[in-house]
């Protein structure tokens, strides 16, 4: 890898911590303009921020995700992202590739590498609702989201 490429996914990884900060910290509003999918399956994602890394070809975007209590998705993979996650509030029961079942709480932290199988992926409460951003950096020329079968 080049230096100039490192030194674009530094950069890149630097600004996508301090929106997250900025959020997390409550100092940052979300813009209402930006996209927004509309709830399905109790999920609600909203996009914060989207970047072009010309430089290496890729796409960083940062998303809030928003999970109604007791919601989840199947099990899927993501052939085109390496996706961070940074848990806001509420509890995320989260499985990826070998890993053992994990709940993470605000504060804590996932990552999941290009086309891993996420196989379980939900609000691990009935009560509560689950905030957390999901920061990717995704090889365009690839599928987003591909359900596992």
């Amino acid at each position: 890898m080049r230096i100039g490429s490192i030194g674009s996914h530094f950069a890149v990884a630097c600004a996508a911590a301090i929106v997250g900060y900025l959020v997390a910290a409550g100092q940052f509003e979300l813009a209402p303009a930006l996209a927004q999918s509309p709830p399905a399956g109790g999920q609600k994602i909203t996009d914060l921020f989207k970047q072009n890394m010309d430089d290496v070809g890729r796409v960083l975007t940062v998303r809030l995700a928003e999970r109604d209590p007791g919601t989840g998705s199947g099990p899927h993979r993501h052939p085109c992202c390496y996706t961070v996650g940074y848990i806001l509030s509420g509890a995320y029961d989260f499985k990826v590739g070998d890993e053992p079942l994990r709940t993470l709480h605000a504060g804590e932290v996932f990552y999941e590498p290009p086309n891993a199988l996420h196989a379980v992926s939900r609000n691990a409460s009935a009560t509560e609702p689950l905030k957390f951003l999901i920061i990717q950096v995704a090889d365009p020329s690839k599928p987003g989201l591909v359900p596992e079968k």
